[in-house]
């Protein structure tokens, strides 16, 4: 066994997921049950994590509890923010700022606060090229926690020392994540076109090229030529950067990654963005349900509980919202899927 091996074999099964999460560059979730009233079946101290499928590892409690912390799990995922999440039998009764409140349904009873956190791998800065701007680019990056991976054919590990990875080539087919991959050419000069047709090619939310308009419109004449459509070109961001009069290739690099860091935090890219090939948001084998008795979302592809009522499916979050339903169906109100 390697070291990295013994090194997980050594940590508890919540542990050991987080790790292989984290070392897969895949987002995950952590769960941590902070405060209980009794009666609950987890206490304080409780962990798990739930991955992007909303598989829970650990134990955060049974029944109504599961269900609630996949949805928000999810929720914290997409918009990439911690939550504090209570289970009470009386929500809606002391309703307290920061808090998420949902209805403890379950014969337990008890109320349970628990704290989601996302853990997200670093976003990814590609450049392309080795230029002045590049360099001094790849250096704010890197103190900003961003995963650096540089393409430019001359390129060395002594140019880029803060990179993550130097690729002497501009093929970007090794870049695993391009739903969270941030691109800016600055070749200048040195096979601008051919940068540029690979960064379109690889059809990443951000793309910006550092080059007077002059440049640009000569280099994207080229790439109509080659088919590149007017719609893939007008995604690009030229000239890149904010507007603060740079002159000097530091302060253009400042520029470029104030218009990354601007872009990241607009809301427009999905925080826990899926690999390429794959959809964020779940597909129809995760369909949901609403559970008629306490009106949380019940994944259908995992239920446990449902009764069949006047031809029509039902699913409940556990065994005590199903038999209460049982025992008088026509009082309540079905729930229809929910997407």
């Amino acid at each position: 066994m390697n070291i990295a091996g013994m090194n997980i074999a050594g940590m508890n099964t919540v542990d050991q997921r987080a790790e292989i999460l984290r070392r897969d560059a895949e987002p995950y979730v952590m769960v941590l049950v902070v405060r209980c009233e009794s009666p609950t079946s987890a206490k304080p101290g409780a962990r798990g994590v739930v991955d992007r499928e909303g598989v829970i590892t650990g134990w955060i409690g049974g029944g109504c509890a599961q269900p609630i912390v996949i949805e928000e799990s999810r929720r914290a995922l997409r918009e990439g923010t911690p939550r504090l999440v209570r289970i009470t039998p009386e929500a809606g009764q002391a309703e307290v700022n920061g808090l998420v409140t949902y209805e403890m349904v379950c014969h337990s009873g008890g109320t349970m606060d628990i704290f989601i956190e996302p853990v997200l791998p670093p976003p990814q800065l590609v450049i392309l090229g080795r230029s002045p701007v590049a360099r001094t680019l790849s250096r704010i990056a890197a103190a900003l926690q961003y995963e650096v991976i540089v393409h430019a054919p001359l390129a060395s590990a002594e140019d880029f020392p803060d990179a993550g990875r130097v690729e002497q080539t501009l093929d970007l087919s090794t870049v695993e994540r391009p739903g969270q991959s941030f691109v800016v050419v600055s070749t200048q000069g040195e096979d601008d076109e051919g940068g540029m047709a690979a960064a379109l090619r690889l059809n990443t939310p951000y793309l910006a090229f550092v080059a007077s308009g002059k440049k640009w419109r000569a280099v994207s004449q080229f790439l109509e030529g080659q088919g590149f459509t007017k719609a893939q070109l007008a995604r690009v961001k030229v000239p890149a950067g904010i507007e603060i009069n740079a002159k000097d290739p530091e302060e253009i690099a400042l520029s470029v990654m104030a218009q990354v860091v601007s872009e990241r935090r607009s809301g427009a890219y999905p925080a826990s963005a899926a690999r390429e090939g794959q959809e964020s948001d779940p597909g129809p084998a995760a369909l949901q349900a609403i559970d008629p008795i306490c009106n949380m979302t019940v994944e259908i592809a995992t239920a446990q509980y449902s009764s069949d009522y006047h031809e029509q499916r039902v699913y409940f979050c556990g065994a005590g919202c199903k038999q209460k339903f049982d025992d008088n169906p026509a009082q309540y109100a079905i729930g229809g899927r929910a997407s």
